[in-house]
């Protein structure tokens, strides 16, 4: 194998990390949306903005996943079925909240439920990563799938 191999193969895990960055921080960005206390006008504007962009990051990673990322490594190490198949149901979950957050914001829901809509969002999300990070990351490190990372690990 040669070094550009290698790269490309641990680049996957380093993908996989660098999108949970961003997801983490959007997430954050968001929070800090809803907690600034902007007039209700503008807090709404800005609200739209930033949920539906992290909305749609998120919803994005998780279907690149589900269609690209999971079918690869079930094929490859099929002693992680289970474990994907209960990741693919953390991404069920994830898209049920999300779709409450969304519909929160669009409603122009009072900042204490959005504050609650995006505290269920970061718990499951958080938990999902770490325990993703923790059982893909030594996999995806020698992973070879010939694949563009902002398809089967989402746009970010």
């Amino acid at each position: 194998m040669s070094g550009g191999d290698t790269t490309r193969l641990v680049a996957w895990a380093d993908e996989m990390r660098r999108v949970h960055g961003r997801l983490r921080e959007a997430l954050a960005v968001t929070r800090a949306a809803v907690s600034d206390g902007v007039p209700a006008p503008t807090a709404t504007r800005e609200l739209l903005l930033f949920c539906h962009g992290f909305c749609t990051a998120l919803a994005g990673h998780h279907e690149g996943e589900d269609h690209d990322l999971f079918p690869a490594i079930t094929a490859r190490h099929p002693e992680l079925a289970e474990t994907v198949g209960k990741l693919t149901q953390d991404h069920s979950m994830i898209a049920y909240l999300l779709t409450a957050l969304r519909a929160a914001v669009d409603r122009a829901a009072p900042p204490e439920d959005l504050d609650r809509h995006l505290e269920g969002v970061a718990a499951i999300m958080e938990s999902h990563f770490r325990y993703e990070e923790r059982v893909l990351l030594p996999v995806l490190e020698t992973l070879d799938l010939d694949a563009d990372p902002r398809t089967a690990l989402g746009p970010l």
